[in-house]
């Protein structure tokens, strides 16, 4: 299985960069990984809120193929322990699911028809948190579900 991260939006910045690129490395001894950083649509500063979200969805929808499993980060999605996330990740292993794309939205949030694709909504929190720390901590809560998985020491409970 490969496990993808997708976010809408420009680099990881200078504060971000070294905390995704060490968790995506470490999550690359259990699987295969790379991110996917979709650029904002053209002119996307004069677009509406609604506007700017149906583009970014049409985007998102070009580049998913039939088979990949997508979760979407939402904040009306489910949460899920550390050990459920772990579990979940587990399960889509032994479905021999090809792709697992963990999808970060846009600043307003995800198109309804992208919802309507996804296989699973997420929440991470109740909190609401900035557009590049979810990718830290994205990433960091992928590793940790790897680690329990391998009953590795990593996880502490």
């Amino acid at each position: 299985m490969k496990i993808s991260f997708w976010a809408i939006g420009k680099n990881h910045e200078g504060y971000i960069k070294p905390g995704v690129e060490e968790f995506t490395g470490r999550i690359s001894r259990y699987y295969k990984v790379d991110w996917n950083l979709i650029p904002a649509p053209k002119n996307a500063g004069m677009m509406s809120e609604m506007d700017l979200r149906k583009k970014e969805g049409e985007i998102i929808l070009e580049w998913l193929d039939k088979d990949d499993w997508l979760v979407v980060l939402d904040e009306k999605g489910k949460q899920m322990s550390s050990e459920k996330l772990a579990n979940f990740i587990q399960a889509r292993a032994n479905e021999s699911i090809k792709n697992l794309i963990f999808l970060i939205g846009g600043a307003y949030g995800i198109d309804d028809a992208v919802l309507k694709r996804a296989d699973h909504k997420w929440s991470l929190s109740q909190l609401t948190f900035p557009h590049q720390l979810v990718r830290v901590l994205l990433a960091e809560q992928i590793y940790r579900a790897c680690t329990i998985n391998r009953n590795e020491k990593y996880h502490h409970k």
